[in-house]
């Protein structure tokens, strides 16, 4: 790990994700100039355009600062990913997985304070299929349809909820999806959650039609390692393909994509490029 300056700053939001209202946006405006930070620029993601690398270093940036969910953040990350200067992740979405990861359950203030005293840069690991990466984690099979009843739902939007739902539902128990190149993993599998684990991918497959085998899962994740449960395959792979002959609906940190049959995904590390606080 290598520490990195934080002096001027472009400051990514999205006004819609979790808890980004303006009022907290101005909040974490006051820390910078508190800190003597300069604000070069700001970004209201998606109604203005990601910064790119040309315009950041035009700029004279040498941080881009992203307050927003991890889908946000997964698609600004995508957009710098041959951008030389750092990143700070402030949590500003509903799960903040990987600002947990990097900073651990700090606030945005306490976590700028600490960023410009001293913060590291760090690698992270991600999943990549083509052009799409996924730092989280990466969502295959028929339980990746319930994605548009959760955009209703967050959008405070009742009408075709039901019938989100009922699609949903009819999908996750009357299809399945099957991958090559995991011999542990031949049959369909409702949902395969995607790790990376930097050179090998870790796969965990969900296989629970019956209400028996559903209600153990249940259980196995109310009270312990669910992994264990009688429905769960676990294994680790270099890469793996998507088998058949339809596109196939992915998520990736939680935003949908369509990918192509016989798409391969391996995983990767990032370069140092994301400024971490939360130590060893």
């Amino acid at each position: 790990m290598r520490s990195g300056a934080m002096n001027r700053l472009w400051f990514v939001t999205n006004p819609s994700s979790g808890s980004t209202s303006e009022a907290k946006c101005e909040a974490i405006e006051a820390v910078f100039v508190e800190r003597g930070l300069t604000l070069v620029g700001r970004s209201h993601f998606p109604q203005d355009d990601l910064p790119t690398p040309a315009s950041l270093d035009t700029a004279n940036v040498d941080t881009a600062v992203l307050f927003a969910g991890d889908g946000t953040i997964n698609a600004a990350i995508s957009a710098l990913a041959e951008w030389q200067g750092s990143i700070l992740i402030l949590p500003g979405g509903t799960m903040n997985l990987l600002a947990k990861t990097l900073h651990g359950d700090a606030d945005p203030a306490a976590i700028i304070h600490a960023a410009h005293q001293g913060g590291t840069l760090v690698a992270l690991p991600f999943v990549e299929a083509g052009p799409h990466r996924a730092l989280v984690g990466l969502i295959l099979g028929p339980v990746a349809s319930w994605v548009r009843a959760r955009e209703l739902v967050r959008a405070g939007r009742v009408r075709g909820l039901a019938r989100a739902v009922r699609l949903a539902w009819r999908r996750t128990f009357t299809r399945g999806i099957r991958i090559e190149g995991v011999a542990a993993l031949r049959h369909r599998a409702q949902a395969i959650f995607v790790r990376s684990l930097g050179d090998r991918l870790d796969l965990k497959a969900i296989d629970a039609r019956e209400w028996g085998a559903i209600t153990r899962l249940g259980w196995e994740w109310l009270t312990g390692d669910w992994v264990a449960a009688e429905a769960v395959t676990a294994v680790s792979t270099q890469h793996f393909r998507i088998a058949g002959h339809k596109p196939t609906l992915a998520l990736f940190d939680g935003e949908p994509v369509m990918l192509e049959p016989h798409t391969t995904f391996r995983g990767g590390m990032t370069r140092r490029m994301f400024n971490s606080t939360k130590g060893d």
